[in-house]
């Protein structure tokens, strides 16, 4: 049950008791009635501002008003106490049966406590990572792989229907000189001497074995063939060794998409799927022929004072108008991004999610505006940039990467700190902010470590059972047996730790709608604190302590609580793709 949702349509149906009417005779607008946690603990479990947004409509002083309806919610049996605070906020003091009958509820739901039907099936394709397939994952597309993999988990659990993908970027330029990087490393493995890579060739070590499988299958026959033959044939063997390393990379990570696209395939045909896409928004009017201005400051390369094929954006939205053909009949780059899109509508999703890094703002207004284009307005997109990571050890920089050559890859800072830490820390700031990683306090074994603390609640509520089997001398304790006594929980802590677990399921649909995956790490440190406090009472007063061998029914329900805990902990670590350890080794 999301509590917050439930005390709102109780609300509302106080209000209706209270006969209210609107001054000019309309319908009270209850859209702006919120209902949350109070922000000072001490005031109570909720707090509703009913009062003060509707006051004026209904012509009444808010507080007076506040002081009906919290007269009127106070007639609830769920509700302890309620009360007027400042200007009108109604809090409210929940019983303590109201929350023992919550516990109950997240124990017979185990670790699906806190799913929602919220997304009520909306296909969503969240596209992440999107590195061009010219190398190892680097430490820059960690983030954006994090932060793309752990939206999508947390939407699929509000419950819309989710589609993870990764556009591979093999078509242009950069595919040529990743070419042209194998057939180096190919002579080289044939046995001639390279002294140093060309200019403008990747250096990385990590295409000698491409050049040395090349060498193995053709022998020297690929120096014998015409350069543009060599060079396709060349391009179809390096894409798939890189684009195999970049996923074990990922997989390394935890990160794990549903479809690999490639650009390649809107090309095929002389670009027919581009030609379509482009014929499709000439149809509706979104294209013409003509010249752009040059833009301000720095002038780009493919920047033309020719006529082209221009998309008429500014008219959906966007700053400039796009160029989608050159004058020498070539696509251009965006060319290719139309095709991209209008496939993924035409597989049916209702919301492109986009998560790229924060060098690609500029790409925001052409994206939403293109989109607002091919769906005549039906297609919701939503672009979320990455701020950058920067890494540190002790609080000093980290160097480069001697084994990756140009920078430090995302393989280097796994296999240091191991996958949880990154995955967790890359979640500890929200997105659009920068992000300090710093190597040495993401392995403390501290409270300042967030990781290492949420991990280790998780470890400890195993304990907790492990050391009630032994000292009760029961080998398997039944969820029916912890839910038995929970009238029992009184403690002012145990009460505030159900209190915790209830706000899950109002986090998990605050966080999907908002798209702030970030929230489920803030809240699982949150949890981890008053779990560990809760914990900590119990070593300064044995009364309070969760197993009491000689109070076996007290003992079960406090189990209870340990439990869901342990289950909320557990899925709120599995969104964020960490492990949920029952020991700390």
């Amino acid at each position: 049950m999301n509590i917050f949702a439930d005390f709102s349509d109780r609300i509302v149906k106080a209000v209706e008791r209270l006969g209210l009417k609107p001054r000019d005779g309309g319908t009270l607008d209850l859209r702006r009635v919120t209902v949350e946690p109070p922000r000072d603990p001490s005031h109570g479990d909720l707090a509703t501002n009913a009062a003060m947004v509707l006051s004026k409509a209904v012509g009444e002083n808010p507080r007076a008003l506040g002081e009906r309806l919290a007269a009127a919610l106070a007639e609830d049996p769920d509700v302890a106490e309620a009360s007027v605070a400042g200007p009108g906020f109604v809090n409210l003091r929940l019983a303590d049966g109201f929350w023992q009958a919550r516990l109950g509820e997240m124990l017979d739901m185990g670790t699906d406590y806190g799913r929602s039907q919220m997304g009520a099936g909306q296909k969503v394709n969240v596209e992440y990572v999107s590195a061009n397939p010219t190398g190892p994952m680097h430490v820059g597309h960690c983030r954006g792989a994090v932060v793309g993999d752990a939206l999508a988990n947390l939407l699929a659990f509000a419950g819309y229907d989710v589609t993870r993908e990764y556009y591979i970027n093999d078509a242009g330029a950069q595919i040529d000189v990743l070419a042209r990087s194998v057939l180096v490393r190919y002579r080289e493995a044939l046995g001639e001497t390279v002294s140093a890579i060309p200019e403008g060739l990747y250096p990385g070590d990590y295409l000698k074995p491409v050049g040395a499988a090349l060498a193995e299958e053709f022998g020297t026959r690929l120096l014998e063939m015409p350069e543009a033959e060599r060079l396709e044939i060349v391009k179809e063997r390096a894409i798939d060794a890189m684009m195999a390393m970049i996923r074990e990379d990922l997989a390394a990570l935890n990160v794990h998409h549903d479809v690999f696209f490639s650009e390649r395939s809107l090309h095929a045909g002389n670009g027919g799927k581009i030609r379509s896409a482009i014929n499709d928004l000439t149809m509706k009017g979104h294209v013409y022929k003509g010249k752009l201005p040059p833009p301000k400051g720095q002038v780009p390369e493919d920047w033309e004072d020719r006529e082209q094929t221009l998309f008429r954006s500014t008219q959906v939205g966007d700053d400039i108008d796009r160029p989608l053909i050159k004058s020498d009949g070539s696509f251009t780059y965006f060319a290719a991004d139309v095709a991209y899109m209008k496939d993924k509508y035409a597989r049916g999703f209702e919301h492109l999610i986009y998560v790229l890094g924060a060098d690609h703002g500029g790409y925001v207004k052409r994206l939403e505006a293109l989109a607002r284009a091919i769906s005549d307005g039906r297609l919701k997109l939503t672009v979320l940039l990455c701020q950058l990571v920067k890494l540190y050890r002790g609080g000093e920089p980290v160097r480069m990467s001697k084994r990756a050559g140009e920078f430090v890859t995302l393989r280097d800072v796994i296999d240091e700190v191991g996958r949880d830490p990154v995955r967790f820390m890359m979640l500890y700031r929200k997105s659009d902010a920068p992000l300090d990683f710093d190597f040495a306090k993401v392995t403390e074994q501290s409270k300042d470590n967030p990781v290492f603390y949420v991990q280790y609640a998780s470890a400890r509520c195993h304990s907790v059972f492990r050391q009630a089997r032994e000292q009760l001398g029961i080998e398997r304790l039944e969820r029916a047996d912890l839910r038995a006594h929970l009238d029992l929980l009184t403690d002012e802590g145990e009460i505030a730790l159900i209190r915790k677990l209830a706000e899950y399921p109002r986090l998990v649909e605050s966080a999907a709608q908002a798209l702030e995956p970030h929230r489920l790490a803030f809240y699982l440190y949150d949890l981890a604190s008053q779990f560990h406090a809760q914990w900590n009472r119990g070593t300064e007063t044995p009364a309070l302590r969760f197993v009491k061998v000689n109070d076996p029914e007290l003992t079960r329900a406090r189990l209870g609580l340990v439990q869901a805990v342990c289950d909320v902990v557990t899925s709120g670590l599995t969104l964020v793709g960490a492990e949920a350890p029952a020991e700390m080794r």
